[in-house]
């Protein structure tokens, strides 16, 4: 995620008015999704309250209460908010996020680039005065920048009841993002703990994105929303509507599909569901949320969206949940960014029902071999998580590809490591050791580059799981003896299988990277001895990779 400092300086391309949706269309669509189940609709950034018209959209939603609508939210940098939001809390505005990256004032004109430090805190004491419970605050903490202020705001919360999150900070198009400047969740929390010991975990609502903790007496809390330690992909339930109308699934993610053309082409709401549905995604450069327009909740037809929809006999894997829809705003003034990397397709519960009928059907195929049902089971069954490890278990008995069921499996604690080697020649070597190579700091992009990569790995491998990881980690070593970098990784998870597949994920596109940041110099380079080095958990037991 990045916030505030992100702002570029030479500023954002506006979209041309007549390419955004209009208060009518945001409705109109509005209305079609939470008539097929969005409970919660979230107006956020850049800055909705920019629109002239939002207090007529916000009063527009409020109709939806009798068809499902729970929540109205907002996400605002709070520079007119305390004028505005009286008008807006009579039409129906329920929830509010409000943008602030610092508390020194001085601070929040070099990060903002314009003054306003003072109306944002009147805006959050107005919103306290009205009753909002709780308002929450969100902080980008970056290195360097603020991340001294941790504190400060975390005593924020003893006197009011604000939920203050922290925010990893994150890449996007045009922030200057450093790796170096990204300060982590833990790091946050021990600076926090050092001076309140007794700060405590408490318990989250369903598909929240941040981790909650309060310290004990004081009247707010505070969370940490960890996209790039910690993802939350497993248990995300967002959709998002650019300004301009395209549906896009993942903040991070490219692909985008226009509702606007279809409303204005008088497409019916059942033509609308189905662009909806099965539009094809497509790839392009992704492009920054203060670009985009608006967010909703619990989607009953998005079942259907964005899942692997791969037949095994006559069953179909059971479908995802969408919980939230946003409409992102399309001006920036100093809105913090929503990083979620994409999710297509949840972790399946029986999914192989078919097994019976293959089962009979394999013993009257076979029955001069006298196959009996003990044998088959034995052979084959997956509810007694027994594999035959001679036969491919992404296989099944027709010979079709298919994704492993894992809905008897028992969770467990997992972890992986793989490693890999990239050879690079005296020169090449010499300016990566050097931090010389023109494209930058081979080390640290290409470590990032693998850390996201393991996050990752469902998308890029179709029959994998998609898991969610409690750790990455990868290492990159220089290795002057053969002028090679040896890269090392480690994948934890506590679920139903396994990692191995994001740790040699994690190597492989680090490797891949250096190739890529160095292929300028020499075009000698040889990525090598990519393997899994152990394994630990699961019903197969621990593995240790020996060198033959």
């Amino acid at each position: 995620m990045a916030g505030q400092y992100c702002m570029p300086e030479e500023g954002v391309d506006l979209t041309p008015k007549e390419r955004l949706l209009s208060s009518a269309e945001i409705i109109k669509l509005s209305k079609l999704f939470v008539h097929e189940g969005i409970q919660k609709i979230r107006l956020t950034g850049g800055e909705p309250l920019i629109r002239k018209d939002i207090v007529d959209i916000i009063a527009g939603l409020n109709q939806f209460r009798s068809m499902g609508l729970k929540t109205i939210a907002m996400t605002t940098n709070g520079v007119t908010l305390s004028r505005k939001l009286p008008a807006l809390q009579e039409s129906g505005l329920d929830l509010l996020n409000i943008s602030l990256d610092t508390l020194i004032p001085a601070k929040f004109e070099f990060i903002t680039r314009r003054n306003g430090w003072d109306k944002v805190m009147k805006g959050i004491n107005t919103a306290l005065d009205l009753g909002y419970n709780s308002v929450k605050v969100n902080c980008v903490v970056m290195r360097g920048i603020n991340e001294e202020e941790v504190c400060d705001f975390v005593s924020l919360t003893k006197d009011k009841n604000l939920d203050v999150r922290f925010i990893e900070y994150m890449p996007f198009d045009g922030n200057k993002w450093n790796f170096k400047k990204m300060v982590t969740y833990h790091e946050m929390l021990d600076t926090i703990k050092a001076k309140w010991p007794d700060i405590k975990r408490i318990s989250d609502m369903p598909n929240d994105t941040s981790k909650a903790y309060k310290v004990p007496g004081y009247s707010g809390q505070i969370g940490f929303i960890t996209s790039m330690s910690e993802h939350f992909c497993g248990s995300c339930n967002r959709l998002r509507v650019t300004a301009d109308g395209n549906l896009k699934v993942c903040l991070f993610g490219n692909a985008e599909v226009s509702l606007r053309d279809a409303v204005r082409d008088g497409k019916s709401d059942e033509e609308l569901l189905q662009v909806i549905g099965m539009f094809n995604l497509s790839k392009m450069k992704n492009r920054p949320m203060i670009l985009i327009d608006f967010g909703v909740s619990k989607c009953k037809y998005l079942h259907n969206l964005f899942a692997q929809q791969v037949p095994l006999g006559n069953v179909i894997q059971p479908k995802p949940v969408i919980d939230n829809l946003y409409f992102l705003n399309r001006q920036f003034l100093g809105q913090q960014w929503y990083f979620q990397h994409r999710n297509f397709s949840k972790d399946v519960e029986d999914r192989l029902m078919y097994w019976e009928t293959d089962r009979k059907r394999r013993l009257e195929e076979d029955s001069n071999k006298h196959i009996c049902d003990s044998d088959f089971n034995e052979q084959f069954s997956y509810n007694t998580n027994k594999v035959n490890k001679s036969s491919l278990t992404h296989i099944d008995l027709s010979g079709r590809a298919t994704m492993v069921n894992i809905g008897d499996k028992i969770e467990s604690e997992r972890t992986a490591k793989a490693g890999a080697s990239i050879y690079l020649g005296q020169e090449a070597f010499n300016l990566v050791k050097e931090n010389k190579m023109k494209k930058g700091d081979v080390l640290t992009v290409s470590q990032l580059a693998g850390i996201m990569a393991a996050k990752r790995t469902s998308e890029l491998i179709p029959l994998c799981h998609n898991i969610l990881l409690s750790k990455v980690d990868v290492q990159l070593k220089l290795n002057e003896d053969n002028f090679s970098i040896e890269i090392s990784s480690v994948a934890k998870t506590t679920g139903k299988t396994g990692v191995e597949m994001e740790a040699i994920m994690a190597v492989t596109m680090a490797a891949i990277t250096v190739y890529d940041m160095c292929k300028a110099v020499s075009r000698e380079m040889v990525i090598s001895g990519v393997r899994l080095l152990n394994k630990t958990g699961g019903v197969s037991g621990d593995y240790e990779y020996k060198a033959v």
